[in-house]
């Protein structure tokens, strides 16, 4: 078994978040799929690990941790052979920190808000505002797309956790190129790596086709 476990499902854009950082890492480990739809993920055995009962949950020898961005963070901390992915200068660190928590309350919300609905009650209708805040999300996502990364000329742990959640914006929007050049342009660039692919983009089309699936109304 390998020492890292990383408890998830593909479709989940903070699960894809940490299994790009462990590639780009080139870190083993062992991938535990969680039942969500049979509630695995409220099993006992499951909330002893992660109390909220959510995904992913890293399990590093005993060291659990349960927020994308910390798990991120922490694999570069203890893991990273350079400090590239996540620098150690604080003025370059805070310019990453900035775009995760842009993630956590800009970018991931604003998904979320639109995919709530059904996970809770199986709603269907995804409302104007709900669209007109991804696009709010996508145009603050496009001002700070200044250079080739997200947060600078290099990648970081900021492009592998904004783009998972980017990639999962077609839950209720086309990613129009002429609208959103750079957005379109950066996700291109990161397709390059040679990981993003498959442990990103197989499971963005898998979640986003599903939830369109369940639309029975858009409202324009």
């Amino acid at each position: 078994m390998s020492k890292i476990v990383v408890y998830g499902v593909d479709e989940s854009p903070p699960v894809r978040a940490c299994l790009l950082t462990l590639k780009a890492l080139e870190l083993p480990f062992e991938y535990k799929v969680v039942d969500l739809a049979g509630g695995e993920n409220r099993s006992p055995e499951y909330l002893k690990l992660n109390p909220l009962g959510t995904v992913p949950v890293l399990d590093d020898k005993g060291t659990v941790i349960y927020d994308s961005h910390a798990i991120c963070s922490y694999l570069c901390d203890k893991y990273a052979k350079t400090d590239a992915l996540y620098p150690k200068d604080l003025v370059k660190r805070a310019g990453v920190n900035q775009r995760l928590f842009f993630d956590a309350s800009v970018i991931y919300r604003s998904v979320w808000n639109v995919a709530i609905g059904f996970w809770r009650s199986g709603h269907t209708v995804v409302e104007k505002e709900k669209v007109d805040n991804i696009h709010d999300a996508l145009r603050q996502t496009e001002l700070l797309l200044e250079k080739s990364y997200i947060a600078g000329d290099t990648l970081t742990i900021a492009d592998l956790c904004c783009a998972p959640t980017v990639s999962a914006v077609a839950v209720a929007v086309d990613l129009n190129a002429d609208r959103y050049p750079k957005i379109t342009a950066w996700l291109a660039r990161l397709g390059q790596l040679p990981y993003f692919e498959e442990f990103n983009n197989v499971g963005a089309k898998r979640y986003t086709d599903f939830m369109r699936s369940k639309w029975t109304k858009i409202e324009e």
